[in-house]
């Protein structure tokens, strides 16, 4: 089968949504289909064809300025960034992954966005994203509960299916000995909650002697390094680090906690990452996140429940290995690739 996956970015570009297709497009060429990326940007490899598209650079959504009359069986766009699938709505038969709704921060890259600017480019988006749901034939979205709060997804229901996202379970492997630290593993941006997590940590360590270790980078980096000396946070910055390193750290620690509280946070990779390494997560009870996180932790709503959380966790290791193990089991059993390759797989034969 000849699939067209439509995104703006693809690696090296990196992004949730751009491994998440890197992902999906090499897994579908191992079962023999031929598989065509059209995007700004990026190289293909593992017999995935990428056709790069000239592009005016608009921050977080490139816009083309032609496109590929590729002929093909399938046609898979991703969105938030909707510029890409918007010149692909009149390609049939098309799904769109919509993988969150486009809510702009209050702050990019340290620079506050006014509020009238934050509305137009909402509204700019809506109204390329829907003429690409109200012509597609199937829409897939990663949850159940961030669909039916999504204020345009929830017009398209009856066209949902939900999909999750996936990782390669068999790439974590869990530790026996766990060690005294929380870890956070995320871009490090203001909506991403990390002021939240310094917060409620300064409170965990007035009690207890347990580190904080933020993996990652980004444009407010400074400012939280400057927020936890002024709090008198234990903390260590590793700034971004290799896979290895990466999965040492989350398999050694006693839980992973995401703080994001946006809409912007629809899913939670990291979530799933962790529960791969028996780590138990702590997540912001958002529509979306939470359905993942309950499947190896817990959720919560302010900073006080978040430090009572971290500690009640810290002081029973018997909690922590029960919900380590659930969580590796929902891996194993509800987000492999195997187990979402299988499904999307499915999906292209019942359209094509």
């Amino acid at each position: 089968m000849r699939v067209a996956q439509i995104t703006p970015y693809y690696p090296p570009h990196i992004g949730g949504v751009e491994i998440h297709v890197k992902e999906l497009s090499e897994r579908l060429s191992e079962r023999g289909h031929q598989i065509y990326v059209v995007s700004s940007c990026g190289h293909g490899k593992n017999g995935v064809e990428v056709i790069t598209v000239p592009s005016v650079n608009f921050p977080y959504s490139p816009i083309p300025i032609t496109f590929p009359g590729l002929e093909a069986d399938i046609y898979h766009s991703h969105v938030p960034s909707p510029t890409f699938a918007f010149r692909a709505r009149d390609r049939h038969p098309h799904i769109v992954t919509y993988h969150n709704d486009v809510i702009v921060p209050s702050k990019v890259n340290g620079f506050p966005i006014p509020g009238f600017v934050a509305a137009s480019i909402e509204t700019i988006n809506e109204k390329l994203v829907r003429p690409v749901l109200d012509k597609a034939e199937l829409i897939i979205a990663t949850t159940e509960s961030y669909a039916e709060t999504s204020k345009v997804l929830k017009e398209y229901l009856h066209k949902v299916e939900v999909i999750p996202n996936a990782v390669d379970v068999s790439l974590f492997q869990p530790v026996e000995q766990k060690k005294p630290y929380v870890i956070y593993v995320g871009r490090l941006v203001e909506y991403k909650g990390l002021g939240m997590l310094i917060e409620a940590m300064r409170d965990v360590q007035a009690q207890e002697d347990l580190e904080l270790v933020v993996v990652g980078d980004g444009e407010d980096r400074r400012r939280f390094e400057i927020m936890a000396s002024k709090l008198g946070v234990n903390i260590r910055f590793t700034g971004r680090v290799g896979f290895d390193e990466l999965r040492n750290l989350m398999s050694h620690a006693e839980l992973l906690v995401l703080p994001s509280n946006t809409r912007l946070e629809a899913f939670g990779i990291v979530l799933l990452e962790a529960m791969a390494c028996k780590t138990p997560v702590l997540a912001f009870d958002t529509p979306g996140v939470s359905e993942v996180a309950k499947n190896g932790g817990f959720v919560f709503s302010s900073i006080s429940e978040l430090s009572q959380l971290i500690l009640e966790l810290h002081g029973n290791e018997g909690l922590r290995r029960a919900l380590g193990d659930k969580g590796r089991r929902a891996v194993e059993e509800k987000y492999s690739w195997d187990i979402v390759v299988d499904r999307i797989e499915e999906l292209y034969g019942e359209i094509a």
